[in-house]
């Protein structure tokens, strides 16, 4: 189900829900109600209103019923067209791979054009085309990967000379029709925007190396504890804190590390919160 499809069928059960609710207010306050107080209509109303009220645990699994296989059917659809998306994008990348190679073989020519000729008929068991009816195939839906199957068609091995400008042009044809199918075909899965995004270029990781006393401490017990139930191989334990000791003192972009060296649990001291280098 499309998220068109979706917003129609919700809108569409607001509305009746609605109008049901509306029908048995007006039912229940009816006898309140001028024009309708002391008529013909006040007792079928009051009937209709009995009945929403007998019927109303049924009236509400059904629409509950109904609404979940609403959204159990957009939840199937969203899968199929996130497993689609991952075709498309390894398609794309196939491409682009043989366009940078100088000497391809047949192989790989077959190989890219099975990944983008099979993400073109998977495409089938997510939408059907744009105007099909019974009598007219009608028009596929992201015309864009046809584009892409085209342009690299003029680079098969076996009827064509290659040039590198040949292969930039193909190149820059499949990705200007994977950024068109990318704008279209991402529409249709309700993303939304992060709650956290990291907007700038050249980002650095803002958390400083450290951790709580109470991690610290743990840590410290926990060290104990295995050297007391298990005491640690001299040669292994030799080994492997030397390759952790050079890890911890070596400058990281990832990583800042205070006057070259930081403290261990296996000295028994709570590990220092390194300063930022200058």
């Amino acid at each position: 189900m499309t998220r068109t499809s979706l917003d129609r069928t919700l809108r569409r059960s607001y509305w009746i829900l609605s109008i049901v609710l509306v029908v048995s207010l007006v039912a229940k306050l009816c006898e309140h109600i001028p024009g309708l107080a002391g008529t013909p209509l006040e007792k079928p109303l009051k009937d209709i209103y009995e009945y929403l009220k007998d019927m109303a645990l049924v009236f509400v699994t059904v629409v509950a019923a109904y609404l979940a296989n609403v959204f159990q059917r957009r939840q199937m659809f969203v899968t199929a067209l996130k497993e689609e998306w991952r075709e498309i994008i390894k398609a794309k990348s196939a491409l682009f791979t043989y366009t940078q190679l100088d000497q391809p073989t047949l192989e790989d020519y077959l190989a890219a054009f099975c990944a983008i000729s099979e993400t073109i008929d998977n495409m089938r068991t997510v939408y059907e085309n744009v105007g099909e009816t019974d009598e007219r195939i009608g028009l596929y839906p992201f015309a864009p990967l046809h584009d892409m199957r085209r342009a690299f068609q003029t680079l098969e091995p076996r009827k064509n000379v290659i040039t590198p400008e040949d292969r930039k042009l193909v190149r820059d044809a499949i990705l200007q029709s994977f950024y068109a199918v990318r704008e279209g075909f991402l529409g249709e899965l309700d993303l939304e925007a992060p709650e956290s995004p990291i907007l700038i270029f050249g980002a650095r990781r803002l958390k400083k190396p450290g951790q709580t006393a109470a991690a610290g401490s743990y840590q410290v017990a926990q060290t104990a504890q295995h050297d007391r139930l298990v005491p640690p191989d001299p040669r292994i334990y030799g080994f492997l804190k030397e390759l952790h000791d050079k890890e911890q003192a070596t400058p990281k972009a990832w990583r800042q590390v205070a006057n070259g060296a930081a403290a261990h649990p296996e000295s028994g001291a709570a590990p220092e919160t390194p300063a930022p280098l200058t």
